[in-house]
């Protein structure tokens, strides 16, 4: 992370009464300058506190979205560097730039706040100008400057965006800019890609709904932004209402996305809608690039019609990553669910790993901890995680609480919302997060940087659970039981969130329930991660520390929920495959624990029971307890709670619930949660049989597990030594093709059991 702090040029703002939140303009900004000697090479760095697009002489300068990006922005703001020198010839010169809410000023987060971070906008650019004969010169925002309203009447991230095309060119009313002391000391560099439009839909089909009103279907939900063409004759006024599903009168409905929960005094509005006024110019298009939606249909009213397919382009927008993973096989509804999983993560990587590309917007820890090493497979998401960790660090409290969210809005700071942060499953991402980018890209820095925070964390809970005890077994016993100093069973703790049918009805008694079992689980699971972690760094000592707390969390966790009999309790489907997957149940009641859990599927009918934390490791411990046909049972089960329900009934992106959409096709809250998609790692993993077993790849397990009447899979990984990948098909015989980086070595084991060592190529069996 550098700073950046060796600037000249300062902080400008407009002079505005902005007006009310949710509709405020976005603002021209304009500084001249004349050359009066030729340039060799010139950077203009540009940030903002909102959010800004820039223009050099009327040419947009790079292709960056949404910048500077959204981060815990008193603590770090980015910069942004443009390389502008062709640009730059001896004369006069014109740096527009157009500053807008974003994040900064704008709606975040389920409660619609805004002004979270300031009450005023603010933008500073500094062109850094290179000469012939060696010397520089740096100019940029100050008090020359100059302000307007634009063509833009309104632009929030949420709420949508309003245009009067007909403002476009009209010479504006300029006045002085306020110039304003912000400092220096926040700024920072982005290890992360920037956000981009990275691709174009068209859609597969519009229809003429009523007069007036056209229903766009681009058969696939994405995050982005709709580019109208043909905007009609002059003052023509066209709205546009994004949403993921229709009503069952084929209009878009978004009433599912409004915020509606237990804490608010009435639902919110859905926002995602955008508007403009047309200038009637043939060729003119609307696009607007200071706002997003999750959206697959798009209301448009008021055009005058007719509207055709190749008026209207899906503008996909996120973060740019490179691609790393694929899969692919002969059951065309895998094939569908791991492109609604990759399509899923794709609209919540827009800066940071988000919930949801519609409701909230934000970066819940949980959510990017248990998805993590199946994002780290499909894309490089080094840099794009490192980000995000630094704004968790930053978000930290004294206490060592890691906030729920991160960037944490400051509005869900404050009341009962306030108590919510620290959850076990969600902080835990500021161990297991940096610990997937190690594992995956070697990266031994962000352990360094992050272990100040991960200390903090742990030392939160080991004082929570060393010190205090829940009320039910203060009430159960007046003195503590000598295990109970290790078990975590105080704060608040999201558990295992929606499971099916297990929504909470009772708020406050939800947020009083104790969830040791979860929270104690994850203590013993990060003590142990921080364990290896200290080991990578060379602090023997804090490693020796980690890896004694976490055996006793362990024999604590142990003593509390292992039974009599040897049943896990509580005896649900999510602690069973978290007790197995975090080596909680000794190694001679770990048959039993399977297969209780198997009985637990069987009696929900072959249905899968479990929320956000235990999903993804579901099919994998059922596969490694003997259980494979249960693990392909449950993939290839179709009716709900299961991943082909959601594929059968339409989906193109994972839903938040397992009920998405209902039996009567009725949408409820998110259709597009990465969370669940987190599933597909099985089908890289044990489908087509691709595991890492050391750190970067160096050496790797190919083992695939044929099942469920698939008779071929294959999957890619591009690690950091080059291509891994396995295809194999079976018949009459079984045949499968291995490919080895440079460097590595994969240890192949074939169906039959017979294993191979193999080294760099590609070879066949």
């Amino acid at each position: 992370m550098t700073a950046t702090t060796d600037w000249t040029a300062a902080w400008i703002s407009p002079t505005d009464d902005p007006g009310p939140a949710g509709r405020r303009p976005a603002y021209r900004l304009r500084g001249e300058l004349v050359l009066d000697r030729p340039v060799v090479a010139a950077q203009l760095r540009a940030t903002a506190h909102g959010i800004y697009e820039l223009e050099l002489d009327g040419v947009r300068v790079g292709s960056d979205e949404l910048t500077p990006g959204f981060t815990e922005y008193a603590h770090r703001t980015q910069v942004q560097t443009y390389d502008v020198g062709h640009l730059l010839a001896e004369g006069p010169h014109v740096i527009d730039a157009l500053l807008a809410d974003g994040w900064y000023r704008g709606q975040v987060g389920i409660l619609r706040a805004t002004d979270q971070w300031g009450t005023e906008t603010a933008f500073l650019a500094e062109l850094h100008l290179e000469h012939e004969d060696g010397s520089t010169t740096a100019v940029g925002t100050d008090a020359t400057w100059r302000w307007s309203r634009s063509h833009i009447l309104e632009a929030d991230l949420i709420e949508g965006q309003r245009e009067d095309r007909r403002l476009v060119g009209v010479e504006p009313d300029w006045q002085p800019v306020q110039v304003g002391e912000r400092g220096y000391d926040a700024l920072v560099t982005s290890p992360a890609p920037p956000v981009r439009a990275v691709e174009e839909i068209r859609p597969i089909s519009v229809t003429v709904l009523r007069p007036g009103v056209h229903v766009v279907d681009l058969g696939q939900n994405i995050n982005g932004r709709v580019r109208l063409g043909d905007l009609g004759p002059e003052g023509t006024e066209i709205t546009l209402t994004h949403g993921e599903a229709l009503g069952p009168d084929g209009d878009v409905t978004i009433e599912h996305l409004r915020p509606a929960m237990p804490f608010l005094p009435e639902p919110l509005s859905a926002g995602q809608v955008d508007s403009v006024v047309s200038a009637g110019l043939p060729g003119d298009v609307f696009e607007p690039r200071f706002t997003t939606h999750g959206f697959r249909y798009v209301r448009i009213e008021g055009h005058p019609g007719p509207l055709r397919p190749g008026d209207v382009t899906g503008v996909v927008v996120h973060t740019d990553l490179e691609v790393r993973g694929s899969f692919s096989c002969d059951v065309e509804r895998l094939d569908r669910l791991h492109e609604a999983a990759v399509w899923s993560f794709r609209g919540n990587a827009c800066d940071i790993p988000t919930d949801c590309p519609t409701r909230e917007r934000a970066g819940w820890t949980g959510d990017w901890q248990l998805y993590v090493p199946t994002a780290s497979y499909l894309y490089d998401v080094q840099g794009f995680s490192t980000k995000w960790l630094r704004d968790v660090a930053a978000g930290q409290w004294e206490d060592g609480t890691i906030t729920g969210m991160a960037p944490m809005p400051v509005a869900e700071m404050t009341g009962f919302l306030r108590t919510t942060n620290g959850s076990a499953g969600w902080g835990d991402a500021s161990v297991l997060v940096p610990w997937e980018l190690f594992q995956e890209y070697g990266d031994v820095a962000v352990l360094e940087e992050l272990w100040p925070t991960m200390v903090a964390w742990l030392g939160r809970a080991e004082r929570m659970a060393s010190q205090d005890r829940h009320p039910d077994r203060v009430a159960a016993h007046a003195v503590p039981l000598p295990h109970e100093q290790y078990l975590w069973d105080t704060g608040f703790h999201w558990g295992e969130w929606l499971e099916p049918g297990g929504e909470p009805q009772d708020f406050p008694a939800f947020i009083a329930a104790d969830k040791s079992d979860v929270a104690t689980a994850f203590y013993a699971w990060s003590t142990r991660h921080a364990a290896a972690i200290a080991r990578v760094l060379g602090k023997d000592a804090e490693a020796e520390r980690y890896a004694a707390l976490s055996d006793h969390v362990v024999d604590a966790w142990r003593t509390e929920f292992i039974d009599a009999g040897g049943h896990v309790q509580p005896h649900t489907q999510a602690n069973l495959v978290r007790a197995l997957r975090f080596g909680l149940v000794p190694d001679d009641l770990r048959q039993l624990a399977a297969d209780d859990l198997v009985a637990l599927v069987r009696k929900a009918d072959t249905h899968l029971g479990t929320g956000f934390l235990a999903t993804p490791d579901l099919l994998p411990v059922l596969a490694d307890h003997g259980h494979l046909d249960v693990a392909y049972e449950l993939l290839l089960q179709d009716t709900e709670p299961s991943w082909l329900a959601m594929i059968d009934r339409g989906a193109t992106t994972v839903w938040e619930r397992w009920e998405g959409i209902d039996d009567d096709g009725v949408p409820h809250e998110s259709l597009n949660h990465y969370s669940k998609g987190a599933v597909i790692s099985f089908l890289h993993r044990y489908v087509a049989g691709l595991q890492r077993t050391e750190p970067t790849w160096r050496r790797f397990r190919v083992a695939p597990r044929p099942g469920g009447g698939i008779t071929r899979a294959s999957t890619e990984h591009l690690t950091p030594h080059g291509t891994a990948a396995v295809a194999w098909q079976q018949g009459r015989t079984f045949a499968m093709t291995v490919t080895v980086p440079p460097g590595c070595t994969a240890d192949v084991v074939l169906p039959d059991g017979t294993t191979y060592e193999k080294g760099p190529g590609t070879h066949t069996f």
